[in-house]
């Protein structure tokens, strides 16, 4: 498979990132994971979701 794996919470994150470092994302995989881009910086709402949301993709 090789590359990176690149997460996001929102769609226009995505797009974001990809128009702005389109070129260094050929062998990298962006995840959206579907998470409101509502929550402050590391509260536990948020981390709880992404323990959750994140694991099965490295399985």
């Amino acid at each position: 498979m090789g590359g990176h794996i690149i997460f996001v919470m929102e769609r226009s994150h995505r797009n974001k990132l990809q128009k702005r470092f389109k070129p260094y994302l050929k062998r990298a995989r962006v995840i959206v994971l579907g998470i409101p881009d509502d929550y402050d910086f590391m509260e536990p709402q948020l981390v709880r979701i992404l323990e959750a949301k994140v694991p099965p993709f490295f399985y």
